[in-house]
């Protein structure tokens, strides 16, 4: 018990100097060194918790979006609403986060298939709960209608989330909510 409470211990010093480098700089700019350096471990004591540096920003992206998760017990209650307020809720309130994991989803899976399959098993399961969302919304779809406007409805989040990035004047909320009505329909 003591070594797996030591562990967990280990685990969450790793993520928090994750975290912390990834505020303070770029994706490019974090090492393996960096990491453990301010973590206070030794490269062997992270490669017995994650394989890669970038399975542990995968891993600190991960817990930054189920922090604002609707439904984190998967009680398959949450609205398409519910779901769209938590991306806002991640897109603005981690920005740093927000933007390792674009890069993570367009750059750093390009070349790491073991990243990619990471990211595209994140996004089938955030698109079924999705679709899921919008089957609660409108009852009256189908379950090919509600998972094709929640594929939709992701791809341009997605868009809006690097227009975000790009334009600090750009309004991610209200342009997500206007997107989301317009998927959603009228009741």
């Amino acid at each position: 018990m003591v070594r797996y409470r030591a562990g967990l211990e280990t685990q969450e010093r790793i993520l928090a100097a994750t975290r912390a480098l990834l505020a303070e700089g770029s994706l490019e700019g974090i090492t393996l060194k960096g990491i453990c350096e301010r973590a206070g471990v030794l490269p062997g004591s992270f490669y017995n918790l994650f394989e890669t540096k970038e399975e542990a920003v995968v891993t600190a992206v991960r817990q930054a979006l189920e922090a604002v998760d609707p439904d984190p017990d998967r009680r398959g209650e949450d609205t398409v609403e519910d779901l769209v307020e938590a991306y806002i809720r991640f897109i603005e309130g981690q920005p740093v986060l927000a933007r390792i994991y674009v890069q993570l989803a367009v750059a750093g899976s390009a070349d790491d298939h073991r990243l990619r399959g990471r990211i595209l098993r994140h996004h089938a399961n955030r698109l079924d709960r999705f679709a899921d969302g919008m089957s609660r919304s409108r009852p009256g779809l189908t379950a090919a209608e509600a998972r094709r406007r929640a594929e939709f409805l992701l791809a341009a989040l997605q868009g809006l989330t690097i227009w975000d990035m790009l334009d600090p004047a750009f309004d991610f909320a209200t342009h997500a909510r206007d997107l989301l009505a317009g998927v959603v329909g009228p009741a």
